[in-house]
């Protein structure tokens, strides 16, 4: 699995940790990361029936992945979207900034088929972090829920 909650983070809040072989892999399981902790079993309980466009910029890969994941909680809430990542990509650099272009795609939220999880509020700073470890990347994420 491309992520994984852990027990060791703030206990009030949800913490993952996900990893990819690039950034696009990193993100999307960052993603379905959150997406599970809205809705159980997300991956196979969510059709993808509609798109969100997604772009973004930041000055580092850390709050470049606090805008994308920003995005589906803000989809959840003001549209009543459950979604999950679909294509991702993600470029740029240290010194010019980065930037993402992404998909969206879920559904809207339906009781009778979704089992609500967690009410996730925020992606916080708290130990927020991306990292290269060798040929993979790694992130560190806590929601606040």
């Amino acid at each position: 699995m491309p992520w994984e909650y852990i027990e060791d983070g703030v206990t009030s809040d949800v913490t993952f940790r996900a990893s990819g072989r690039d950034l696009a892999e990193l993100f999307t399981a960052a993603a379905e990361a959150t997406a599970s902790a809205m809705v159980e079993d997300a991956a196979t309980s969510v059709a993808a029936v509609r798109t969100v466009p997604v772009t973004a910029r930041a000055p580092g890969l850390d709050l470049l992945l606090l805008r994308f994941l920003e995005e589906q909680i803000f989809e959840k809430d003001a549209h009543g979207l459950i979604l999950r990542a679909g294509d991702v990509g993600v470029e740029g650099n240290d010194d010019e900034g980065w930037r993402l272009r992404a998909t969206l795609v879920g559904e809207p939220i339906d009781p009778a088929r979704h089992a609500l999880a967690g009410d996730v509020k925020a992606v916080t700073l708290y130990g927020l972090r991306v990292e290269r470890d060798g040929a993979v990347w790694r992130a560190e994420v806590t929601l606040d829920v």
